[in-house]
């Protein structure tokens, strides 16, 4: 997780965890016999690992004019190592912690779908059914596709819709559902608004008209995500909706690492571009939830069945290498 717009900080990721990780990993390959006979604790570490990491990660983050990034190692299911580098805003110089929220952007999807998914075992939604037939509201009139895109549509981005709409290029689907491949941030904004029909509550008296035209009501997905995913895994500080940033999150900075403006996450943003990019989490906090997919814990009231699970993570779509989104 680091402390800048979305695009760029997507190929830092890219970039700097190729070049940090693909050179670290050699040590820990070579620890995982040797350490048995050592006496490390398999669960820990390679201090050759760490100190890769400690000591390349700096100078990509000032390659890339990243002002600050959180980490935290998986290991044998469970956090073995996490730590902050750099700054949370470059202007006060407050330091990353283990405890700094971040953005999460686009991983916050993956936590959506796992909730959908729960929805889907309690009977709530069926992935294979139109959305349209869980709400009476039509986000395109003229196109009669839009009454065959389904849940696992959405979830497999197949939909047909694009990434995000605009002023210039207004909503449109641009192949039959289910034909093809098309990174979708409208298509979780659309799942969204089902499961909020669904679930809780859309507020007709508190909407807004949003930059991209879209009119947008609050919706109360911030309090059943937390209810039912967020607050049940541990992320206590995880979260959809605030009005003025803590004093532990981190600001946001534009590509050259320069301090940016940026909105609260009202009710009504978080109605539009939570499940798509609305996540406030930390980097450990995040790493609790890949924990429990990774490797789950016996089923009850918010964590799938192991063949919910299996569901979530097995292929569902043929994806070129090649494509950009």
């Amino acid at each position: 997780m680091s402390a800048m717009n979305h695009p760029p900080r997507r190929r830092f990721l890219i970039q700097s965890g190729q070049a940090a990780l693909g050179v670290s990993l050699f040590p820990l390959a070579a620890c995982s016999r040797p350490c048995e006979a050592t006496g490390q604790p398999q669960d820990d570490p390679p201090p050759a690992l760490i100190a890769d990491l400690e000591a390349r990660i700096p100078g990509l983050l000032a390659g890339a004019h990243v002002p600050g990034l959180s980490m935290a190692l998986i290991r044998n299911a469970r956090v073995v190592w996490s730590r902050g580098f750099g700054v949370m805003d470059v202007v006060s110089k407050a330091p990353v912690t283990t405890e700094t929220r971040f953005e999460a952007g686009s991983v916050s999807k993956t936590v959506f779908a796992y909730a959908v998914m729960k929805l889907t075992e309690k009977g709530v939604l069926d992935l294979d059914k139109p959305l349209t037939k869980y709400i009476s509201e039509r986000w395109i009139t003229d196109d009669p596709r839009l009454d065959l895109i389904t849940g696992r549509h959405v979830l497999s981005d197949t939909s047909g819709l694009p990434n995000w709409r605009s002023n210039k290029e207004p909503l449109r689907i641009h192949f039959a559902p289910g034909s093809q491949w098309l990174y979708s941030g409208e298509g979780y904004s659309y799942l969204q608004l089902v499961v909020a029909h669904l679930t809780g509550r859309v507020d007709p008296g508190s909407c807004e008209t949003l930059f991209d035209g879209v009119r947008v009501c609050a919706t109360e997905i911030d309090t059943y995500l937390k209810t039912n995913l967020l607050r049940p895994f541990g992320m206590s500080s995880s979260g959809y909706v605030w009005q003025v940033p803590s004093a532990n999150t981190a600001a946001a900075h534009d590509r050259d690492g320069k301090p940016r403006n940026r909105p609260g996450a009202t009710p009504i943003m978080a109605a539009r571009y939570g499940a798509a990019g609305g996540l406030s989490t930390t980097a450990t906090e995040y790493a609790k939830f890949l924990i429990e997919v990774l490797v789950p814990k016996p089923a009850d009231a918010f964590r799938l069945t192991r063949t919910g699970r299996d569901e979530i993570i097995r292929p569902h779509v043929k994806v070129d290498a090649s494509s950009s989104w």
